[in-house]
């Protein structure tokens, strides 16, 4: 198997604090990574469905998806994403400060990958992006890398 040299992750994100935090773990990276990111759920979705200002953006190897969004809200772009025969492929990972029961429990069923609460610590939440980096574009194998 070859490895893939540059990942493409859609950070779907509304908190631009949150946003920076992220690239700048993954800037930290021994992996190539582009990060794409939209803040809210309308823009996942077009993003996704290559619309509009998103005609020539790749199709991502990895979602990180938070659940507090607006116009659409993470459960719903997760349930399209995953009801969707072309897009239901992509690993789905939500990064939430939500650590309430009800929450994991619907996005599992919804078929999310992971769910991981997002620290507020910035060490920590460099720790846990490095965690996601190392588990899933290192030793997971992705549907697009085969």
């Amino acid at each position: 198997m070859e490895d893939k040299q540059i990942y493409d992750i859609l950070l779907v994100e509304d908190n631009l604090g949150d946003i920076l935090l992220t690239q700048e773990a993954f800037k930290r990276s021994k992996i190539s990574v582009d990060i794409h990111s939209v803040i809210d759920g309308e823009l996942a979705i077009s993003y996704l469905n290559k619309e509009g200002e998103y005609s020539n953006v790749p199709k991502p190897d990895l979602v990180l998806l938070d659940l507090n969004l607006p116009k659409k809200n993470g459960k719903e772009v997760l349930a399209y994403i995953k009801n969707d025969a072309i897009l239901k492929t992509i690993p789905v990972i939500i990064l939430s400060t939500s650590t309430s029961s009800s929450d994991v429990k619907t996005v599992y069923e919804l078929a999310a990958n992971s769910y991981v609460s997002k620290p507020v610590d910035f060490n920590a939440f460099i720790n846990v992006v490095e965690i996601i980096e190392k588990y899933w574009l290192r030793l997971a194998i992705l549907p697009t890398t085969v």
